[in-house]
């Protein structure tokens, strides 16, 4: 099992993780590669979200420091109440995922398959599953973003494989897009909020976050 102390450790930056505390950081300061994939059910409408996110080298040590001894790599079930934890608290910020559906409402069950993993590559990786609570059409426009508002987090799609669809009805299309720059006043606001620890506003994360665009017949 995890120790208390690295326990505390997680706790504190999970604080930064979810935006909670930190709305003062204006750049990111943990970055993440995302790579999900849209569930289809048998109806062909998209029931859930499959998520396995990568963090970068430094929150990776964070979350593994005094797991192991000599560097070996931490097991699934030593990294398990982190998970949950991860995950856990995500939930009042609707797990950092941003959907949306054209005349339908999008809301997320309990998450499911929850589990963290740590590579040879020394990376962890959070996977869970979002159950949607009504499964939805995809027939006009279903997106799909990764965003953590206060841009403590920075989150990417992978630059391969970012979007995968799990049996999807013929004909469906796929893209993602890259977000548009900044304008330059708003790139003057994010570097000055840093310098000054003001917060540059809750809207840069999604502002910066690609988005994935599903559209079936």
């Amino acid at each position: 099992m995890i120790s208390p102390r690295a326990l505390i450790f997680v706790a504190v930056a999970l604080a930064g993780f979810i935006g909670a505390a930190s709305e003062a950081w204006a750049h990111p300061h943990v970055f993440v590669v995302v790579k999900s994939e849209l569930i289809f059910d048998a109806q062909g409408k998209v029931s859930g979200i499959r998520h396995a996110w990568t963090f970068d080298e430094m929150y990776s040590s964070f979350v593994t420091t005094g797991l192991t001894a000599d560097g070996a790599v931490a097991s699934d079930a030593q990294l398990q109440p982190v998970a949950e934890t991860n995950v856990g608290d995500l939930a009042e910020n609707s797990y950092i995922t941003v959907t949306k559906s054209p005349g339908q409402k999008v809301e997320f069950d309990k998450p499911k398959d929850i589990g963290m993993s740590e590579g040879a590559d020394k990376l962890v990786t959070l996977r869970f599953t979002l159950p949607l609570k009504q499964a939805l059409s995809a027939g006009k426009c279903f997106t799909l973003q990764v965003s953590d508002p206060s841009y403590f987090v920075a989150f990417d799609f992978a630059k391969t494989d970012a979007v995968k669809l799990v049996s999807p009805p013929s004909g469906c299309s796929l893209s993602v897009v890259q977000p548009k720059p900044l304008e330059d006043t708003e790139a003057k606001k994010l570097s000055e909020a840093y310098f000054s620890g003001l917060s540059p506003g809750s809207d840069f994360g999604i502002k910066l976050a690609s988005r994935a665009i599903l559209a079936c017949p």
